[in-house]
């Protein structure tokens, strides 16, 4: 919350209604939250590449990408993580007001963090999408080398190994990325988003 008693929260003329009936869809936020190297970015990709296929006014907003601009001055700290995932959320929710179907891969370790991004949309804005996977195959899978960085003590604060992950309790989609490939786990989410009427069925 700003702390200047001089801003004032402007509407927009044109409504997030009226943006989603143009889009003919309804705008939504889709976090991927779970360890790294449990396939979030990798699906992320996917989906936006599907929706934009049938069609559907997408964006997809990434972990490093975010650091690498917008939140480049926060480090892994659970402070740091915290304030991240908030101005995430923040932009999400201005991405959901325009009218769009925001994807978002962010390890977002911290239940209490996530449900503050849920809590700052409407009930139906928010969908939790957790890409499960064994530690031991994250590590297995290792794209960045961060794991073995981690084990040799080279990085601090690393989800899984020296800081902690909290597995949503009552996420709104599981995605097993040991099981499932990528297309299958895109299908099951496009058949989700159709089911629940947030996109049309083609």
């Amino acid at each position: 919350m700003s702390t200047s008693k001089n801003i004032t929260w402007h509407d927009s003329e044109v409504k997030k209604v009226e943006r989603q009936h143009r889009n003919k869809h309804k705008s939504v936020v889709i976090w991927f939250t779970g360890l790294s190297g449990s396939g979030k970015s990798t699906v992320s990709v996917a989906l936006e590449q599907e929706l934009f296929k049938q069609q559907v006014q997408t964006y997809r907003l990434d972990g490093d990408n975010i650091r690498h601009g917008l939140n480049n001055n926060l480090g892994f700290s659970p402070e740091d993580r915290k304030e991240n995932i908030r101005r995430i959320g923040e932009v999400g929710k201005l991405m959901v007001d325009a009218g769009l179907v925001t994807v978002t891969a962010f390890i977002s370790p911290y239940r209490e963090d996530r449900d503050a991004v849920r809590d700052l949309l409407e009930d139906d804005e928010f969908i939790e999408v957790y890409t499960k996977c064994s530690l031991d195959e994250c590590e297995a899978r290792d794209p960045k080398g961060l794991y073995q960085k981690a084990r040799n003590g080279e990085i601090q604060g690393f989800t899984g190994i020296n800081a902690p992950y909290e597995e949503p309790i009552d996420p709104e989609i599981v995605i097993d990325t040991e099981q499932n490939s990528v297309e299958e786990s895109v299908r099951y989410i496009i058949s989700y988003l159709k089911s629940h009427a947030y996109i049309k069925n083609k």
